[in-house]
């Protein structure tokens, strides 16, 4: 289909009177981006599901479109107003509880590692790693299996694995005290929640 054809379509059948060709051609082009309503009617259009058009998705904008399910339907399983939700998307902030994130997992079909990059736990996530390989990892496994929703049982091995990972560098450190040995446990934690995921079983 041509940049006309498509233009039409979104026009004509789809909800979006004012795209033109030079639209589409920007997009294909990568110099402009449509907004979460053009990528819809862009998709309906095209006869494929929003998520075909996009790459990986990150925000929880991004993973909506991508599962092509209406902001007022999960605003209303979330037990949100829709402006709240709204407002969620827009900020990139989430504010809801726990609860509430493990039913937007459900509902979008996210992985663990998916969801805690769109509700901005990460961080969180990170410092309770920190916390627990440089300490007694055994003491922490109940918050992080809370957090990101995955059994005990599961996190046993990846957590005893990476705990000891850093305490070898940390016992390098100790032993041949240099700034190369302690940038190693540095860049440890600076890319922890990479190496916790990467030893997690497939999902």
């Amino acid at each position: 289909m041509t940049p006309d054809h498509i233009a039409y379509s979104m026009r004509a059948s789809h909800g979006a009177p004012h795209i033109t060709p030079h639209h589409i051609a920007a997009w294909e082009r990568g110099t402009a981006w449509p907004t979460a309503h053009e990528l819809t009617a862009l998709a309906a259009a095209l006869w494929c599901a929003p998520r075909d058009l996009m790459g990986r998705p990150r925000t929880l904008l991004e993973h909506r479109l991508a599962r092509g399910v209406a902001a007022a339907d999960l605003a209303r399983l979330l037990g949100l107003k829709l402006d709240d939700y709204r407002a969620m998307e827009e900020s990139g902030q989430w504010t809801g509880d726990q609860t509430q994130a493990a039913v937007l997992g459900r509902v979008l079909e996210l992985s663990p590692r998916d969801l805690i990059a769109a509700t901005g736990y990460e961080e969180e996530l990170a410092h309770l790693l920190a916390e627990a390989v440089s300490s007694r990892w055994q003491a922490h496994i109940g918050a992080i299996a809370k957090l990101v929703s995955l059994d005990r049982r599961t996190l046993r091995d990846p957590l005893r694995t990476m705990h000891q990972e850093y305490q070898n560098l940390a016992a390098a450190t100790l032993s041949r005290a240099g700034p190369t040995a302690g940038e190693a446990g540095e860049r440890y934690l600076e890319n922890i929640v990479d190496h916790f995921w990467s030893r997690l079983p497939e999902r």
